[in-house]
């Protein structure tokens, strides 16, 4: 996540506490986003936006060697306490040139809930497909636009930056949302092909944690998940 919309000090402290269980990350986003990846092992991934290293932990359980980047250091510090040295972890900015990658060097990227904070995202998605290898995978998931839409109003077309409250204090995430059309068609235009779109459930054993939480996001999308492969 780049440093600007990166999750810093408190909200850092609270998304990497609150993703260990929140029925939207731990049981909506990220079991959604582990199915697409499907077997890992043996596979060198890159985890753009690792934030506290959840979906990094998951990927390193399925055999595979992961590297993370982040904006954040409050995150990366839990990410290094939850990874140890499993896992490279290193500060940078997705709004910034990934040079530090060679061409062709990765099987896979996991980029989760982080397009929607990023300004420049053609040049983004450009690196993504420079580091994959041809025939390499791009997962991506995104606040779905139709939640966005019914919570901040005015035209679903609408491609304006919100802060969305977190459990009604004083912290938000800043990010901007964007129509369904725009989201594939920048990520085509990068030069990706779409081989799974999905809009994420929650998983079973969510309904005996959380049934309030568990209907919701069964009548209603929240996130929106993609898996693309580079030709």
């Amino acid at each position: 996540m780049p440093a600007e919309t990166a999750y810093h000090d408190e909200l850092g402290d609270y998304f990497a506490k609150n993703a260990d269980t929140s029925p939207y990350n731990a049981h909506t986003d990220r079991p959604a986003m582990l199915a697409l990846a499907g077997d890992v092992a043996g596979l060198k991934i890159l985890d753009v936006g690792c934030g506290a290293g959840h979906y990094a932990a998951e990927l390193l359980a399925g055999g595979a060697e992961v590297v993370g980047i982040d904006g954040s250091a409050t995150l990366l510090s839990h990410a290094r306490e939850r990874l140890g040295n499993r896992a490279e972890l290193r500060m940078h900015d997705a709004e910034k040139p990934l040079n530090f990658i060679d061409d062709s060097s990765f099987d896979g990227v996991v980029c989760a809930l982080l397009l929607h904070h990023i300004a420049d995202r053609p040049r983004l998605l450009g690196e993504l497909r420079r580091v994959l290898r041809p025939g390499g995978w791009l997962l991506v998931s995104t606040t779905h636009p139709t939640a966005d839409w019914r919570k901040f109003g005015g035209s679903y077309y609408a491609d304006d930056w919100v802060d969305l409250p977190l459990a009604g204090g004083p912290l938000a995430i800043h990010y901007q949302r964007m129509p369904l059309e725009t989201f594939l068609n920048e990520l085509l235009a990068a030069g990706f092909t779409l081989e799974r779109l999905i809009e994420p459930r929650p998983m079973p054993g969510l309904q005996e944690l959380d049934e309030t939480a568990y209907n919701k996001l069964h009548q209603a999308p929240c996130f929106l998940a993609v898996r693309l492969l580079r030709p």
